[in-house]
């Protein structure tokens, strides 16, 4: 057997195998034996029938399989032995494995194409200079965060004149009669100008006025109408309200406190202000970490000037997801595939020569905050934590175990984007939620 590897570019290389009947004969004739002594075959015993009868029937598939298996073994042991990284997986080359003749041929040569790359080399010093941006919680995402929260916990009444804000229920008609339901109208969703009619009325109130230029939104949504009904709404509509529904803020007192933040967690309105602008600012500024490492990331993607092997991956990942994608869509997603993938190889390099590992302790635990994020999220929060353990397990072990791995490569990650950070030049810069929205944008 012979092994040759022919390097068409820097980063693109051919592997050769060439095969000759000493290479596989041996092992196919003890695989046709194997089959002789199993063989059931019409006409003779179990066991029994002649080697050459074996052979004709099973010859061929045993050569095949034999033959995959010499290829699959050789060609693994080779690249592992070579000093580059291979990307993606060796696409065979079709043409040749087309052409050959099973029957006759007792040499066989096969090709496969690969995309590699040479050496990965990232230098961390205080040249590499990145921004930790911080985020100011000002003053009135305070108050709005506040009054959101004293309008969610707040109570329903049912007030005898409306206000600005009210939910007006009653009934809808058409001038013609065509139309007709009854609805609740959150008069937030009117214009300035005919919200007025709605303002200062009392139950029995018969208001004539047009959806179509009254309400400001989203028509067929304040209506729960579908698109093509909610085109047929215009013209001189009547709405005759039957009641008023009025959510009053909730007050500022232990009974709030208690509902958003659990009993006895604060006891103050100073305390409540305070603990709502803390959660602000760790929101906010998780965000800003993603942010700020994405940035990291990009730094260290230009500096290592990783040259990928374009052509070969964008027909690796064509075949690969034979069927899902089309080379349009390969097109349109490869800057962001060879981005994580240049960003991987940096990480898998760091962690290599600082002897960074990402422990089954650490995946856990990583996952528990981030199931405890989702609960929290979803108003569960602390009164679950007695089931972590099975969110934690059944998250770990779903998607056939891709899950788990997952969380490995994102622990690794997080070890390797600490060591980067105190080994190049961080600089703190405070900004607030607007600069922040245009860092994004830009």
């Amino acid at each position: 057997m012979e092994i040759k590897l022919d390097k068409q570019s820097t980063n693109q290389a051919s592997i050769k195998i060439s095969l000759n009947e000493a290479d596989y004969q041996p092992k196919v004739d003890a695989k046709l034996k194997d089959y002789a002594k199993k063989a059931n075959i019409k006409g003779f015993r179990p066991g029994k029938a002649p080697i050459g009868m074996v052979k004709k029937l099973y010859g061929t598939s045993a050569l095949v399989e034999e033959i995959n298996e010499i290829l699959s073994s050789s060609l693994n042991n080779y690249i592992k032995e070579q000093s580059f990284k291979i990307l993606g997986e060796p696409l065979p080359v079709v043409e040749d494995a087309d052409a050959i003749d099973w029957n006759k041929q007792k040499e066989f040569d096969f090709e496969y194409k690969i995309g590699f790359v040479e050496n990965v080399e990232v230098a961390l010093d205080k040249s590499i200079k990145a921004t930790d941006y911080k985020l100011k919680v000002d003053k009135k995402a305070v108050d709005d965060a506040i009054e959101n929260l004293r309008r969610q916990y707040g109570k329903m009444t049912n007030p005898e004149v409306s206000q600005e804000n009210d939910f007006l229920y009653g009934d809808l008609k058409s001038a013609d009669g065509s139309y007709e339901q009854t609805l609740s109208l959150p008069l937030s969703k009117m214009d300035g100008r005919s919200v007025k009619k709605f303002i200062g009325v009392e139950k029995g109130a018969v208001i004539e006025f047009d959806p179509s230029k009254a309400i400001k939104t989203d028509l067929a949504e304040v209506l729960s109408l579908s698109e093509e009904e909610a085109a047929n709404i215009a013209g001189t509509y009547t709405f005759t309200v039957q009641n008023i529904n009025r959510t009053e803020d909730a007050a500022l007192d232990q009974e709030f406190f208690d509902k958003v933040f659990g009993p006895d967690q604060v006891k103050t309105e100073e305390e409540f202000v305070a603990k709502v602008e803390e959660i602000l600012s760790d929101n906010y500024n998780k965000e800003t970490k993603v942010f700020n490492e994405e940035k990291i990331k990009e730094l260290l993607v230009e500096k290592a000037n990783i040259e990928l092997p374009e052509a070969f991956l964008k027909e690796w990942l064509l075949k690969a997801n034979d069927g899902k994608v089309t080379e349009a869509d390969v097109e349109k997603e490869f800057p962001i595939y060879a981005k994580q993938l240049t960003w991987s190889l940096i990480s898998n390099k760091i962690a290599e020569e600082n002897e960074i590992k990402a422990e089954h302790e650490d995946v856990i635990a990583k996952t528990q905050d981030m199931v405890r994020e989702q609960l929290a999220a979803s108003g569960l929060g602390a009164q679950m934590e007695d089931n972590m353990d099975m969110f934690v397990n059944n998250y770990l072990q779903g998607n056939e175990g891709q899950n788990y791995m997952q969380m490995l490569t994102a622990v690794q990650n997080d070890k390797v984007l600490e060591l980067v950070k105190d080994k190049i030049t961080i600089k703190e810069e405070k900004i607030d939620v607007e600069k922040f929205k245009e860092l994004i944008e830009n």
